[in-house]
């Protein structure tokens, strides 16, 4: 398997491990304030239905009202599709109108997974430690890039973390998540 493949089947892993914790707690808030827990479950859905799956023509069957299988379906046709043959060479057009191929956008795709596994552990009271190494790669993509981060408008502003802080703080600080934040019941 490619390694921008496995790195999100293990981003994807986590998110279904907090997903089957969040059972009842699904309309709780999230440090996203546009959704809920269901809500950040199905725009991770969403984002890989448009930008992966559908342009790979691969159509999931997910059930309607279980938000951790619908998401283990569409984890696990990810992994199928991204491993078939030229499937990371596809071209794909992503928000902004420009276009790139799956090899580049998967590892973006791979960092937003890994972020809102925090926003939904945060907003279910699921344990929130991320994966160390997804995290470092993350943190030096954004770090990179963090004026591209801020131009996207697709995130807060960035939240003042610490130098010394753990690497996930870092990270999420880089994305405008309070790594402080605590989820009060609906």
């Amino acid at each position: 398997m490619d390694q921008i493949v496995e790195l999100h089947r293990r981003a994807s892993d986590g998110l279904l491990s907090v997903a089957r914790a969040a059972t009842g707690r699904w309309e709780r808030p999230s440090p996203c304030t546009e959704w809920d827990a269901r809500g950040v479950v199905e725009h991770v859905i969403g984002f890989h239905e448009m930008l992966v799956l559908k342009p790979l023509g691969v159509r999931v069957e997910r059930p309607r009202d279980d938000p951790a299988a619908r998401w283990q379906v569409t984890a696990d046709a990810l992994v199928s599709a991204l491993a078939g043959a030229g499937a990371l060479g596809t071209a794909v057009e992503v928000p902004g109108g420009r276009t790139t191929e799956l090899r580049s956008l998967l590892p973006t795709l791979t960092t937003d997974v890994l972020v809102h596994t925090w926003d939904l552990a945060r907003a279910v009271g699921a344990p929130d430690a991320l994966d160390p190494e997804l995290c470092e790669i993350a943190y030096a993509r954004a770090s990179e890039n963090s004026e591209a981060l801020r131009a996207s408008n697709m995130f807060g502003n960035e939240v003042p973390v610490p130098d010394d802080a753990p690497v996930q703080n870092r990270m999420l600080g880089l994305f405008g998540r309070d790594p402080g934040w605590r989820s009060t019941p609906a």
